[in-house]
């Protein structure tokens, strides 16, 4: 989604990085570019005039920071005017309410409102360790009841079972006192999709806020419809309260203006940005990070939150502790932080998270280690003897051998494996002695190029 203008303001800040000061003059053209690029990325113009003109002004004469350069300082200022478009804050769900809470979602048919929904089940449910009730009352489309049930079980969540003869309005009745009644922490009501100029459905959607009185009222939108979709969330936010935006689809080729002007024109906070089709695929919005994103500056937040959702701290703790102590890191260690891979995707994952948008990506070949990769690795280990993996040095051919047959690989598989391993105890020994921040400042040198 923020491809384009990052291309375009890094080739605009470009010109600015190495100015020995900041003056009206030298910041024109940038300026001009910046604009370009904005306008581009299809921000509003109300919104690319109010940005221009902050930066313009707390640019020239601003006193430089006396560890910045003055390019560096103004690539600081279109950092925080970004952050300033689009909320400076985090907005988090509001759950604190006597339960059950409850979040009503709306917008548009077919911008992926009932998916969203599920999503936003599953992140609650992950974040926050509630008793979540899902309701459909969505008695127009074809099957959307039934979808909504399906998505609900992928995820764990209990389903208020309703029917397409009842009305929209019984239904949340109905929903509401089983939420009540059997002490659900969060009720998640999802809606028809209804055009903001259907008066009909408009008095519909407000008669079922008005009777779940919801903590939060979510719009979702398709960031593809770019204007068209700023257009229509100013509607609903003039006729309905709404508590804030959910940004779908932005994994595809939405130009990223929707994300800058959206805060801006409707003044509700985007709480969520969907990232792809699976469940899983949901962000919290962080202006900030978003804005990192957009200046190709480094963006480990969304990695490490992956991380701290999916990977067993306690055997982080354990390694952590075995490497102060000065153990061996030895196969199976390793074993345990493959099977850690396996649960965030792979190193291709981390690869792509942690360097997309970075030059240092040019001097790193991806290391191509997808699922089948890594169980291939696991097969490997697994049919060492407990010897073989304390110490790795005595595998020699005939060893080689058993283990290639007996995990299903060949001798190839297992010698790449071992030099591999080498290179990563080597890894850990220069943790253990030097400290991370020497390592890190040479890991382009130590990541090995074919794994």
């Amino acid at each position: 989604m923020f491809n384009n203008l990052t291309q375009r303001l890094s080739q605009s800040l470009r010109k600015i990085i190495n100015k020995g000061r900041l003056t009206e003059d030298n910041i024109k053209d940038t300026i001009r570019e910046v604009r370009k690029a904005l306008l581009e990325a299809d921000v509003t113009l109300s919104v690319v005039q109010k940005f221009i003109d902050n930066v313009k002004k707390k640019a020239i004469g601003h006193e430089i920071n006396k560890s910045l350069t003055p390019g560096q300082e103004f690539i600081k200022i279109v950092k925080n005017e970004l952050i300033f478009a689009m909320g400076e804050k985090n907005n988090i769900l509001n759950l604190s309410i006597a339960p059950p809470a409850v979040i009503l979602v709306i917008g548009l048919q077919g911008v992926g409102k009932t998916t969203s929904l599920a999503k936003i089940g599953k992140w609650i449910q992950n974040k926050h360790k509630k008793k979540i009730l899902i309701v459909s009352t969505d008695i127009y489309r074809a099957a959307a009841i039934k979808q909504l049930q399906i998505l609900s079980h992928q995820i764990k969540v209990d389903f208020f079972e309703s029917n397409q003869d009842e009305t929209p309005i019984q239904i949340t009745q109905k929903a509401l006192k089983h939420a009540q009644k059997k002490l659900y922490d969060v009720l998640l009501i999802d809606t028809a999709g209804r055009l903001h100029i259907d008066q009909k459905m408009m008095d519909e959607i407000h008669e079922i806020q008005n009777l779940s009185n919801p903590i939060e009222t979510l719009l979702i939108v398709d960031s593809m419809m770019g204007q068209d979709a700023v257009n229509m969330a100013k509607i609903f936010n003039n006729k309905l309260f709404i508590s804030g935006i959910v940004l779908t689809k932005t994994d595809g080729d939405s130009r990223s203006g929707i994300a800058l002007s959206m805060r801006h024109i409707t003044g509700k906070p985007i709480k969520f940005i969907g990232t792809g089709e699976k469940i899983t695929e949901l962000e919290t919005f962080y202006p900030e990070k978003i804005a990192n994103r957009i200046l190709g500056m480094h963006d480990v937040t969304t990695l490490i939150e992956d991380i701290e959702d999916t990977v067993d701290q306690s055997q982080v703790q354990k390694l952590t502790k075995k490497l102060k102590t000065g153990e061996n890191f030895n196969l199976n260690d390793f074993l345990i932080q493959i099977k850690q891979m396996q649960k965030i995707g792979g190193l291709n994952f981390f690869i792509n998270k942690f360097f997309k948008n970075n030059s240092l990506s040019n001097n790193i070949s991806l290391l191509n280690m997808d699922k089948n990769a890594l169980n291939k690795v696991e097969a490997m280990i697994s049919s060492m003897t407990p010897k073989e993996r304390l110490t790795p040095s005595i595998i020699k051919g005939s060893r080689k051998r058993r283990i290639a047959l007996g995990s299903g690989t060949n001798v190839q598989d297992v010698n790449k494996l071992l030099k591999n391993f080498d290179v990563i105890q080597r890894i850990m020994k220069k943790i253990k002695t030097s400290g991370i921040s020497k390592v890190m400042r040479g890991i382009k040198n130590i990541i090995p190029k074919n794994f």
